[in-house]
C-alpha cells in the first residue's frame, strides 16, 4: 500500500532517472508529476496477510537490493508504443540472487504526486469515479430501509463493496486482475485536463495479478501498482462484504527465482470525463493476447431446446404464463422485465411453433389487466398465479416497493410484441393495449410530478420514494415505441424530456446505475446498456442525430462492462475443463461481480444500430464479442454441463472470488436463456455489407472472403460445429443504410443451411 499512510516500516523503490529509461518516458512522467515506483512486499499470512515489511532504496541505477535475508537484482526497461503518443510499455524483471524471503510479493507502481480526491478513478466493470461514495453493509440481497436513506433527492448508496473513501481515512482498492473486465486501471483529471490509463494482463506464472490504488490521508498523492502474485491485505471482497478475511496466498522466494511484471501506461489529454472512456474503448484490446471466440452452437439448434425447456419447465399451464425461473420460490415464479417476465415471451412469439404462440397469447391474456398495480405500473412480483406483490415481498418494509426498471422493460417489450403480433396477423385485444397505456401514462405521470424516474416506487399510490439513479434508463425507448404504436405524441414528448435528462445529468458525468433490484444502487451494466437502447429507439423514432452520438458516448461506458479477452481459468474448474472463452461476456454490476452470457435482459441489437448509423466498426465488432460467445454456455444434448438439464444457462461466468469460485456456476435456470433467445431473433446470424466487402458471422460459424469484384462479394460460409446450421441472413449496402433498422425484422431474413461440418460459397450483390 502507499507509504504514506504505513509505518516507519514502509518504503518505497523509487526510480526517478534510472539510465535504462529512455528520457522520453522520463518528461511524459515528470510532466505528469509522477514516477515510476517498485516495491518488495512481506506479509504475515497468519494474520490474513498483514502487509509487515516493505523495503526501500534511494533513487537512481540500482545493481543489488537487499531485503529481508534475500539478495535481489531489478531490471526496469521502456519501449514507446509505435504509433501512439504518450504511451510506453514497461517491463520490470526480479531475479533473487541469494536467501530467501517468506510470505513475499512484489509490486510495480506508478505514483502520482499532484493527485485530486476529484479525479474519476475507473476500473471497468469494478469501480465508477472509485465507487467514492457511501456504502451500507448489509447482507444479500441488500435493500435501504433507514428511514435517513430513503427519499426522492437523497444521493446514490452502495452496498459494501471495493471503494475508495469518500471520507478521512484509509482510502485503497485491492482487486484480482479478473475483477476488471480488462485488467487495467484509470483516471481523468478534471483540474489538469488528463488523463492516465494502467493496462496489463491477467497475470504471469505466479497467476493472476493484484491490481490496486491507495491514496494519502490528505488525497494529495496516490499510487496505482500491478503485483505478483496478487495479495489482498487482511480482507478480501465476498458478495456485500468488504471484512472477509483474505485468503491469498503470497510465496517464498529463493536464490535463482524471477518475477517478470510487463504493464503499459498511456497518458493522454482529457477535456471530459467521457475523453476517458473513450480511450478506454480504444485500448481496451491492445494487451489481449488470447480473444478468439467461442464457434461452438448455432442459433438455429440452440432455440429448439430452448423453447422445449421453457414449455416444459416455465410454462404454468394452469394460470397459462411463462415463469422466470422454476417456481422455486417469488423471485423465480414471477417477476416482469428484468430477469425475463414478459421479455421471453418475444422470441417465443417470433420464433416459436404454433402452440408455443398460443401460450403467449394466454400469458398475455393472464397478464392484462390483473398485472397491473394500483399506480398503473405493472406488479413487480407474483405467485401462484394470482398473488401480486412489489419487488420484494420478505419485508414490509419493502413488500410494495417497485423498480421502475422492471415496468420500463415490461412496457418495452409489450409493445414489441404488439408491433409483432400485427405483423403476424394475431390479434392484439384491446384490453392488452389499455393495460399498455396504462403503465406508459404512470411514467408519464411520474415524469411530470417530479421530473425524475427516480429508483423505486409505491406500487399501490404510484410515489416516487428512493430518487436520482438511472433504474429507468430503458423508459425513453418504451415510450417511443408507446408513442409509435399509439400515435401518441405526449409520449414521445416524455421520452426526449427524460433522454435529454440522463444525458446531462448521468451519462456525461460517467455515472450510470441503480438498474437491478439486488445491489442497492451500484453502478451496472444493465443500466448501462438499457441506456444505450433508448438513446438508439430515440434516433431511429425522431431522426434526431443528437440521440446517436449521445449513444455513442453511453456504447464507449457500456463497452467497460464486456470482458475483452479470454480469461485462463484454473484447468480444475468447470470453465476450464470445458474451454470456456470469457471474451464477450458482460460484468453484472460492482457488487455482483461476475461475467455473464449476454445482457440482462436485452440482445444488444442497439450496437448494430449504432453502427448503421454512424459507420464505426467499434460498437459492431463489440456485439460480435458479446452474441457470438453466448450458445457455448447452453446446457446442450451435444454440450452437457454436469448434471445440469438441457436448455439452462446460468449467469455466471466467474473470472474472480466474489462466491462461487472462479470458473465455477451454481445450479440454476436464470435470465440468460433470454438473452440468447433475444440474440436469435434480434441480431443476423450474418451481416453482410457488399459494398463495403464487410462482413460478421455473429451466429457460431466461420466466414471468409472468397473474392470481390467491382459487382460481387463471395464468402464462404463453414459450420465447424456438430449441429446443423439455419443461419439468418442480413444483406445491406451502404443506401440501406440510410432506413430505419426498427423492430421485428427477423422474419423477412433469408435463411442459409449448412450440415454440421460442411461448408456453402454464396454471391452477394452490391
Amino acid at each position: 500500500m502507499f507509504s504514506g499512510i504505513r509505518s516507519s516500516f514502509i518504503v518505497t523503490f523509487i526510480f526517478l532517472f534510472n539510465n535504462l529509461f529512455s528520457q522520453t518516458v522520463d518528461s511524459w512522467l515528470l510532466q505528469n508529476n509522477s514516477h515510476i515506483a517498485v516495491k518488495f512486499n512481506q506479509y504475515d499470512h497468519s494474520l490474513f496477510n498483514k502487509l509487515i515489511h516493505q523495503e526501500v532504496i534511494d533513487p537512481g541505477k540500482i545493481s543489488e537490493v537487499d531485503f529481508q535475508g534475500s539478495k535481489w537484482q531489478v531490471n526496469l526497461t521502456s519501449k514507446k508504443v509505435k504509433g501512439a503518443k504518450g504511451s510506453f510499455d514497461i517491463s520490470i524483471v526480479f531475479k533473487c540472487t541469494d536467501g530467501t524471503v517468506k510470505d513475499a510479493a512484489l509490486s510495480a507502481a506508478v505514483e502520482f504526486d499532484d493527485w485530486s480526491v476529484k479525479n474519476y478513478v475507473l476500473m471497468p466493470g469494478a469501480a465508477y469515479n472509485g465507487n467514492r461514495y457511501t456504502c451500507r453493509r448489509i447482507n444479500y440481497s441488500p435493500k435501504l430501509y433507514d428511514y435517513r436513506d430513503i427519499g426522492p433527492d437523497k444521493d446514490i448508496i452502495l452496498s459494501d463493496v471495493p471503494k475508495l473513501n469518500e471520507k478521512r481515512g484509509p482510502s485503497f482498492i485491492q482487486q484480482r486482475s479478473g475483477d476488471m473486465t480488462t485488467p487495467s486501471i484509470g483516471f481523468y483529471s478534471p483540474g489538469n485536463k488528463k488523463g492516465f490509463f494502467l493496462l496489463t494482463m491477467q497475470g504471469n506464472k505466479l497467476g493472476d495479478y493484484g491490481i490496486n490504488i491507495e491514496e494519502n490521508s490528505n488525497r494529495s498523492k496516490a499510487g496505482i501498482s500491478v503485483t505478483s502474485p496478487v495479495v489482498r491485505e487482511l480482507y478480501k471482497y465476498r458478495i456485500c462484504d468488504m471484512r472477509f478475511p483474505s485468503d491469498d496466498k503470497p510465496v517464498t522466494f529463493s536464490s535463482g527465482d524471477s518475477v517478470v511484471i510487463n504493464y503499459r501506461i498511456y497518458f493522454f489529454d482529457a477535456a471530459s470525463v467521457q475523453d476517458l472512456f473513450d480511450e478506454f474503448a480504444d485500448i481496451r484490446k491492445d494487451l489481449s493476447i488470447d480473444r478468439t471466440p467461442a464457434t461452438v452452437l448455432p442459433y438455429s439448434a440452440a432455440f429448439p431446446v430452448q423453447e422445449e425447456k421453457f414449455n416444459k419447465m416455465n410454462f404454468v399451464k394452469d394460470w397459462g404464463y411463462y415463469s422466470v425461473g422454476l417456481r422455486e420460490n417469488i423471485f423465480q415464479d414471477w417477476q416482469i422485465g428484468w430477469t425475463g417476465g414478459m421479455i421471453s415471451t418475444y422470441p417465443l412469439l417470433m420464433a416459436g411453433a404454433d402452440s408455443t404462440k398460443q401460450n403467449v397469447i394466454r400469458a398475455f391474456d393472464w397478464l392484462f389487466p390483473e398485472g397491473i398495480a394500483p399506480s398503473g405500473f405493472f406488479w413487480g412480483t407474483g405467485k401462484d398465479g394470482h398473488i401480486w406483490y412489489g419487488d420484494d415481498p420478505r419485508h414490509e418494509y419493502t413488500k410494495w416497493l417497485h423498480l421502475v426498471r422492471k415496468s420500463g422493460d415490461g412496457l418495452y417489450y409489450v409493445i414489441k410484441q404488439f408491433m409483432l403480433m400485427k405483423k403476424l396477423g394475431i390479434e392484439v385485444k384491446k384490453s392488452w393495449e389499455d393495460g399498455a397505456r396504462t403503465v406508459a401514462d404512470a411514467f408519464v405521470k411520474l415524469w411530470d410530478e417530479n421530473h425524475q424516474l427516480g429508483q423505486y416506487v409505491d406500487i399501490k399510490t404510484g410515489k416516487l420514494v428512493i430518487g436520482k439513479t438511472t433504474a429507468g434508463a430503458i423508459v425513453p425507448a418504451a415510450l417511443s415505441l408507446a408513442a409509435q404504436y399509439f400515435n401518441d405524441e405526449n409520449y414521445l414528448k416524455t421520452a426526449e424530456e427524460i433522454g435529454d435528462y440522463y444525458y446531462k445529468n448521468y451519462v456525461s458525468k460517467g455515472l450510470v446505475y441503480g438498474g437491478v433490484g439486488d445491489a442497492l444502487q451500484n453502478f451496472d451494466s444493465e443500466s448501462s446498456y438499457a441506456m444505450v437502447e433508448s438513446f438508439t429507439v430515440l434516433y431511429e423514432v425522431t431522426g434526431d442525430k443528437k440521440w446517436v452520438d449521445y449513444g455513442s458516448d453511453m456504447a464507449k461506458q457500456f463497452s467497460t462492462w464486456v470482458i475483452s479477452y479470454n480469461y485462463d481459468f484454473p484447468k480444475r474448474s468447470l470453465f476450464g475443463k470445458m474451454g470456456m472463452h470469457s471474451v464477450g461476456a458482460v460484468n453484472a454490476n460492482t457488487q455482483n461481480k461476475h461475467g455473464s452470457p449476454g445482457i440482462c435482459t436485452h440482445s444488444g441489437v442497439g450496437l448494430l444500430k449504432l453502427y448503421r448509423a454512424t459507420g464505426d466498426r467499434f460498437y459492431i465488432d463489440l456485439l460480435f464479442d458479446i452474441a457470438h460467445n453466448i450458445p457455448q454456455y447452453l446446457v446442450h444434448p451435444l454440450r452437457p454441463m454436469k448434471d445440469i438439464p438441457y436448455g439452462f444457462i446460468n449467469e455466471r461466468v466467474n473470472t474472480t472470488d466474489w462466491l462461487e469460485g472462479i470458473g465455477e456456476v451454481f445450479y440454476g435456470s436464470t435470465w440468460a436463456e433470454t438473452s440468447l433467445m433475444l440474440t436469435y431473433i434480434e441480431i443476423p446470424g450474418l451481416y453482410v455489407q457488399p459494398d463495403k466487402g464487410l462482413f460478421w458471422n455473429f451466429d457460431n460459424v466461420n466466414v471468409e472472403k472468397v473474392k470481390e469484384t467491382k459487382k460481387t462479394l463471395v464468402l464462404k460460409v463453414s459450420n465447424p460445429t456438430k449441429a446443423d446450421a439455419a443461419v439468418k441472413v442480413l444483406v445491406e449496402n451502404s443506401d440501406d443504410l440510410k432506413k430505419p433498422l426498427g423492430q421485428n425484422y427477423f422474419p423477412d431474413l433469408k435463411t442459409i443451411k449448412i450440415k454440421a461440418g460442411g461448408e456453402k460459397v454464396f454471391t452477394f450483390k452490391k
